[in-house]
């Protein structure tokens, strides 16, 4: 017996090879229409062969059922959360890129040159979500995360910077993904 797939509902496969990160991302994609967690490849191939969708062997699986696959939980948070915009901060943050300092109304603060590039890639895109490989590579120039501390140190300094500028906007943090930049509540 066939199945029938309505034209508007979508299947998304969520890779990941621990159950924090599959409980991770069943958190971060509980809205799709159909939500199916595995812990490698073959267990999706395995699936989408069940379903009448063979997938060779050396092709992504994402890209048998034509959408991009996924490599990473950052990455299908990320399309999860361009998906779902916040809204935009308030517009009297500015950057004055030329002598590297933040501006909050009338007040201003001195930023070093990694505090500048991190918060010029938030403000650039208000409210979208920034993962920690994106705002690495933005900022540091290379793809090597190592342990993140770097990320964080750079972002406790802006935070208390924004704090003493007296800015209503803050750096939060989406857990597991990366950053954005929000009004404080």
């Amino acid at each position: 017996m066939p199945i029938e797939r309505p034209s508007d509902a979508s299947l998304v496969i969520g890779v990941a090879a621990s159950t924090a990160e599959r409980v991770h991302l069943a958190r971060l994609l509980g809205g799709a229409d159909a939500l199916l967690l595995v812990s490698n490849a073959d267990q999706a191939r395995a699936f989408l062969e069940l379903t009448g969708v063979t997938v060779e062997p050396t092709t992504a699986v994402g890209e048998a059922v034509g959408v991009p696959a996924v490599p990473t939980v950052a990455a299908a948070a990320e399309r999860r959360m361009q998906a779902v915009r916040e809204p935009e901060p308030v517009a009297e943050l500015r950057l004055d890129v030329d002598r590297r300092v933040v501006r909050w109304k009338d007040r201003e603060m001195p930023l070093t040159r990694l505090e500048h590039d991190f918060l010029h890639c938030l403000v650039a895109e208000p409210g979208r979500v920034w993962t920690y490989q994106r705002l690495h590579h933005a900022v540091w120039g290379n793809e090597h995360l190592g342990h993140g501390s770097h990320i964080h140190s750079v972002v406790k300094r802006l935070r208390q910077k924004l704090a003493n500028l007296g800015a209503t906007v803050t750096i939060h943090a989406v857990r597991g993904v990366g950053f954005h930049l929000l009004p404080t509540t």
